[in-house]
C-alpha cells in the first residue's frame, strides 16, 4: 500500500517564456543502497491572474523547459480574466523525467499553485 505524503508546491509566477514550474526530481541513496525514484500525483492546479487585464496561459508536460506542440497540459492558450483564477482538478502522475512547464502572455501576472501527493515508486 502506498504511503504518499501531501505535496504543496509554493506559489510561483508562470514566466512569459517557456520555463519549468515543477519537477519531482530524483533520489540518491547511500553506498550499497539503490533508492527508487519519487513521483508526484498532481490533483489540483490554480492559476491566478493578479493583473488588471486578461492574460493567456499554457501549461506543458514533457521535457525540461518544454513547450512543444502536442504536449499542452491542463490549459492551452486559456485566457484568464483580470483579477480572477481558474482551477484544474485531475489525477496526473509526474515521474522524475516529467516537467511541468508553462508560458504566460505577460510576465509577473499569472501565479500557479500546485497541490497533490508525492510517493516513492
Amino acid at each position: 500500500m502506498a504511503a504518499n505524503k501531501t505535496l504543496n508546491v509554493p506559489p510561483a509566477f508562470v514566466p512569459s517564456a517557456a520555463g519549468n514550474l515543477f519537477n519531482v526530481g530524483t533520489t540518491s541513496g547511500a553506498v550499497g543502497f539503490t533508492g527508487a525514484n519519487p513521483y508526484a500525483i498532481i490533483k489540483h492546479i490554480r492559476l491566478l491572474n493578479k493583473s488588471g487585464g486578461s492574460v493567456s496561459v499554457t501549461l506543458y508536460k514533457g521535457a525540461t523547459g518544454g513547450s512543444a506542440s502536442g504536449t499542452e497540459f491542463a490549459v492551452a492558450g486559456y485566457s484568464i480574466p483580470a483579477n480572477s483564477f481558474v482551477d484544474w482538478y485531475g489525477n496526473a502522475r509526474f515521474d522524475s523525467a516529467d516537467f511541468l512547464s508553462g508560458i504566460a502572455g505577460s510576465a509577473s501576472a499569472i501565479v500557479i499553485e500546485i497541490d497533490g501527493e508525492i510517493g516513492i515508486a
